[in-house]
């Protein structure tokens, strides 16, 4: 998976990859070339007394070295754009795929660990592809390299070469055997405290009311215990590694001025000669040990692109059609008609909806309402394809929705969600969200049917120069700093501003007050008036004047008719209004 990942990203960058290969190789020419001129100053040049020969090949030397420099540097940048241009193309690849996730795909994954894999499982490949680039092209040639100029300059002392680079390679494979379960493991925690932190994040309100701030606390520690746990044993490893390279680069070291010496003594080589072959060994080991630091970053690197992987070879359960059905008609509202339609979510034991038929005509309005867990939500959001039909079919003009693209959906299909959710920004970048293209009159007169406009234009956010007004006022992530019915009616403009063939609203006046409640309702009697009306509700005053009312129980409809007929008709209608008049009564 690893390899695929980075053959797939990385193959637009392969002339980088190209000049990094070139300009490492020079690199490591002059790293190797630089030894033997520094043998060649001791043996002919101060051992002689040549003081013109010294500079001459000292000022090659300077040379050699400048090369050096200049190329490693520039490896370096060409290695930084591949492999930074490679994280950012993947992190769009996993942006991309998840954007087309069902809702059964993110509750599978998860916000949290979506989040992870999208950045820090990220980073983990494209810092294993930098240093690779950087380094694992040096390791090879520079150990080959190496090997054979040692040979050259003392055959005699080569067994010292063929121990050391062995003894460093089974301490390497036997640290690299114990982390791969741990880096595992270490993802893992990564999301696990992602989870808690997000939860407890967006679930203050809730800590703080009911005082359970020591119990997520607790949470935390467990959370933060376990990632601290791993990591710090991870760590004890890479601290083994350290003192174990270090003993045998300098058993190494002593190693080639014992024998070396013996050989200097004997006459069989000259002392510039066992200080270059010296010199190659150190950097053979050198190799081997920068290519061990690759492969410590290997197991957590391939841990986190099998992560990646899960995500990018995921198929979307809502799949677009091969060939999408246009709708004949654009003007009007468009008639929904479901055909026996069942749900059930995966894993769950019966279905949400079983046997669902009904139609809604276009230019009418039809409310649905029913008991907490009856189907309302999932039933609304089958229309905009959020879901799709386990049996049966949803048609809209006749066409069923799953031949239809998403764009299409969303140019006749405007949701208003039970949860209202703004985005980060301005009031006018929210609103603008149903049409980039709506000028601020378009604005201003949707807020005027949502009762959105007097809150709106007396909001100011910011000081002096940066205060801004009206709708550039500023709406924090998840529209935090309104109020519920606020946010609500931003909800309710912005579908308006869309002005598609069929509004559908769920539950989407629960937190307005009734005389709210009943002036927005009557704003969306003339501004919708001709399209097509859908309207889940819990207040039987927000849906008396609806043209059909579909009462749900248990996935059921037990009921259908005006407000007046199911009074007659629907006991379980009756039930639900009487319990609101009760309650209202005392009021």
């Amino acid at each position: 998976m690893l390899w695929t990942l980075i053959r797939r990203h990385l193959r637009p960058y392969l002339p980088h990859v190209a000049a990094v290969v070139v300009l490492q190789l020079a690199t490591i020419l002059a790293t190797l070339y630089l030894p033997s001129l520094n043998a060649d100053i001791i043996d002919n040049g101060v051992a002689t007394g040549d003081t013109d020969y010294i500079w001459r090949v000292g000022g090659l030397m300077l040379v050699v070295a400048m090369v050096q420099v200049v190329t490693a540097i520039a490896s370096v940048w060409f290695g930084a754009r591949a492999s930074m241009g490679m994280g950012r193309d993947i992190r769009r690849s996993i942006y991309t795929r998840v954007d087309r996730f069902s809702t059964e795909e993110m509750g599978r994954y998860g916000a949290p660990t979506l989040i992870t894999r999208a950045t820090n499982d990220v980073q983990q490949v494209q810092m294993l592809v930098l240093m690779t680039l950087n380094f694992m092209v040096m390791v090879p040639i520079m150990s080959i390299g190496g090997i054979v100029m040692a040979i050259q300059e003392d055959p005699g002392l080569s067994w010292l070469v063929w121990v050391s680079v062995p003894v460093l390679m089974v301490i390497v494979s036997l640290l690299v055997t114990r982390l791969m379960p741990l880096f595992q493991r270490m993802q893992d925690n990564i999301d696990a405290i992602n989870s808690v932190m997000r939860e407890q994040i967006m679930g203050i309100r809730v800590v703080r009311a009911f005082v359970r701030e020591r119990h997520e606390t607790a949470r935390f520690e467990g959370a933060n215990a376990e990632l601290t746990d791993t990591s710090v044993r991870i760590g004890r490893l890479f601290v083994i590694m350290g003192p174990a390279i270090t003993v045998v680069l300098h058993l190494a070291t002593a190693a080639v001025l014992w024998f070396g010496g013996h050989r200097v003594d004997a006459g069989l080589v000259q002392v510039g000669a066992l200080t270059a072959f010296m010199q190659y060994l150190l950097q053979i080991l050198m190799a081997v040990m920068m290519g061990t630091f690759m492969f410590m970053m290997f197991p957590r690197a391939i841990i986190s692109a099998r992560r990646i992987g899960e995500v990018l070879e995921t198929v979307p359960t809502l799949a677009e059609p091969t060939q999408p059905v246009a709708l004949a008609q654009e003007g009007g509202g468009a008639r929904i008609e479901f055909r026996d339609v069942t749900f059930a979510y995966p894993g769950a034991e019966s279905p949400v909806l079983d046997g669902l038929s009904f139609t809604a005509e276009a230019g009418r309005t039809t409310a649905i309402i029913g008991s907490t867990g009856a189907g309302k939500t999932t039933l609304v959001n089958l229309i905009p394809r959020l879901h799709d039909a386990t049996g049966g079919q949803v048609l809209l003009d006749g066409v069923p929705v799953t031949d239809l693209s998403r764009a299409t959906i969303s140019r006749t299909v405007g949701l208003v969600p039970q949860k209202p959710y703004l985005f980060s920004g301005t009031i006018a970048h929210n609103l603008r969200f149903g049409d980039p293209g709506a000028d601020e009159e378009q604005l201003w007169r949707a807020l005027d049917v949502a009762q959105g406009t007097e809150f709106v234009a007396d909001r100011t956010t910011g000081e002096g120069e940066s205060a801004a007004r009206g709708l550039d006022s500023s709406v924090s992530q998840g529209g935090t700093n309104v109020s519920g019915g606020q946010r609500q009616r931003l909800c309710i403009a912005r579908t308006l501003v869309a002005a598609p063939r069929v509004y559908v609203f769920d539950d989407s006046f629960s937190a307005l007050d009734v005389t709210t409640d009943a002036k927005v309702r009557e704003g969306l009697a003339r501004h919708t008036r001709g399209a097509t009306t859908l309207i889940v509700a819990q207040r039987i005053s927000t849906i008396t004047s609806a043209d059909q009312i579909l009462v749900l129980e248990e996935g059921r409809i037990v009921g259908r008719g005006t407000h007046e007929e199911l009074l007659e008709s629907s006991q379980t209608y009756r039930e639900i209004v009487d319990s609101q008049i009760t309650v209202e009564e005392p009021a």
